[in-house]
């Protein structure tokens, strides 16, 4: 496994891939691995011939500099994960290469894809994402890049950026892995005391729920508002948003097509932002 650090170093040996036409399978990350993010390399492994993983924690992304700060940090257990795994190259790049100095990020209008639910709530977040996306799509130039539905709106996002910016790179989407108690995967999640852990639970449990009622069929079954009173008493837990969704434009579909959405929701527990969300049919 061979390690760059810099954008200048990682082209030239990325030049020499290309000109043998194998195809390069990129893997975004911001480090701290997890099952999760080893089901992309996975992913990306049976389908690419080269597999480039990046590790980098993109500060424009972040709307609360407290998180950004508190972002784990695992570099060497995130290296040997790589390693066994099969990564071929990782790129572990500094902020001024990524920005070209000093980081920033232009306004981004994708419409409600960026303007509601995560855009709402994360003032910016969206204008990172696309910002650091585009220039690590620029830099490798990958045949296929992976990513989660666990950041279900993100995902639509840099879907939208390829189909405006990139029409030649394939986007493949990968299922949401949980945790064996059901806690959807984040690196983030180290950060729950054991008490926090049992209230995040109720996450899933309540998109679980609106799924079983939904598919039951019955007019009034799928109750959304009282799904959120119930979140909103609970001690420890702010509920941000909890709303069923069209995956593509984000916006949100009436009882009618319920079985076609996701449900999203997004929560406070402790001092840790939690989001989740499960298809409805």
């Amino acid at each position: 496994m061979e390690i760059f650090y810099t954008s200048k170093e990682l082209k030239e040996r990325l030049s020499e891939i290309k000109g043998r036409n194998e195809i390069i399978g990129f893997v975004p990350t911001m480090g701290s691995l997890h099952s999760g993010h080893g089901t992309l390399i996975s992913h990306a492994r049976n389908a690419s011939d080269v597999v480039v993983l990046s590790i980098y924690v993109n500060p424009t992304q972040f709307d609360n500099q407290h998180d950004f700060k508190a972002y784990p940090n695992a570099m060497q257990a995130d290296l040997d994960l790589a390693r066994s795994l099969g990564v071929d190259v990782v790129f572990s790049p500094k902020t001024e290469d990524m920005y070209e100095g000093v980081p920033n990020a232009n306004s981004v209008d994708y419409g409600a894809l960026t303007a509601a639910f995560e855009g709402s709530k994360r003032k910016g977040h969206f204008d990172g994402v696309v910002a650091i996306v585009r220039r690590l799509f620029q830099i490798i130039n990958p045949e296929k890049a992976f990513f989660g539905e666990k950041d279900l709106q993100q995902l639509a996002v840099i879907e939208t950026l390829c189909k405006r910016e990139f029409a030649q790179l394939e986007i493949v989407r990968c299922p949401l892995v949980r945790d064996v108690d059901g806690l959807a995967l984040s690196s983030r999640n180290v950060r729950l005391n054991p008490k926090e852990r049992i209230i995040a639970l109720e996450l899933n449990r309540t998109l679980n729920r609106l799924k079983a009622a939904v598919n039951e069929s019955v007019e009034g079954s799928v109750d959304l508002e009282a799904e959120r009173s119930a979140l909103e008493s609970l001690d420890d837990l702010e509920l941000e948003y909890l709303a069923i969704i069209d995956a593509e434009s984000f916006e949100e579909v009436g009882e009618e097509k319920w079985n076609e959405g996701h449900a999203v929701i997004a929560a406070q527990v402790g001092s840790v932002r939690l989001i989740d969300n499960l298809f409805m049919g």
